[in-house]
């Protein structure tokens, strides 16, 4: 299988800690991968480290066989990826028409999948609950159409069914050509479709195979 990203040797610093210990990590053109571990098992960095948002202190960032360890956020968004954080991904002072509105043409698309905003479109996002705010964060992504889309615990505040229509939306998506990156902590049974599955543990890749497959430290196919 062709791939799209990938992180080579890779190690992040957050000053005197080593976040990521020298992962390889590949990530397959057109599909799901998801990132499993614990919190503080270096998920979010790996994310952090294809978006640009941290640097790396060692190895390589490619997309595409290129290496863009030299290319800022805004370059690499140009070029066509989008991060959807954990925490702090909408700008609260701006309305949910707004933020869909930055985020590029696909709004109409966005209001299909999440029919749930319609009626929120002129209130400010920073006046949302928690999983209103998820969606507007994910929203946003999705109406720039990425070809490489990042999400951290994209299901965090969501109700299951919500989840598990965003889960069904990003399958099709890879079907279509995107390439879809997740963390979560556990695997949704809702996402055994995924192409690849790697586990991180204090910084390492202690597994890499198919969600069909056995998973280390108990974690398992849930929901």
């Amino acid at each position: 299988m062709p791939v799209e990203a990938a992180l080579r040797a890779a190690r992040v610093r957050y000053g005197p800690l080593e976040a990521l210990h020298g992962v390889d990590l590949a990530f397959p053109s057109a599909a799901v991968t998801v990132l499993l571990g614990r919190n503080g098992a270096g998920r979010t960095s790996a994310l952090h480290a294809l978006a640009g948002v941290v640097p790396l202190s060692g190895g390589q960032v490619l997309w595409r066989g290129r290496d863009i360890g030299g290319l800022s956020v805004h370059r690499r968004v140009r070029r066509g990826l989008a991060l959807v954080p954990a925490e702090r991904g909408v700008f609260g002072s701006l309305t949910v028409a707004e933020n869909l509105a930055i985020g590029g043409p696909g709004r109409s698309e966005v209001l299909d999948l999440f029919p749930e905003l319609a009626a929120l479109l002129l209130r400010r996002a920073g006046s949302l609950s928690g999983g209103q705010r998820q969606l507007v964060a994910i929203g946003r992504a999705l109406a720039a159409r990425p070809g490489l889309l990042l999400l951290d615990e994209p299901e965090r505040g969501l109700a299951p069914a919500v989840a598990a229509r965003l889960h069904a939306h990003l399958l099709a998506g890879a079907a279509d050509g995107r390439t879809v990156v997740l963390t979560a902590q556990s695997l949704p049974r809702t996402l055994a479709g995924a192409a690849a599955v790697h586990v991180l543990h204090r910084g390492e890749v202690v597994f890499s195979g198919e969600p069909g497959e056995p998973l280390p430290e108990r974690l398992t196919i849930t929901r």
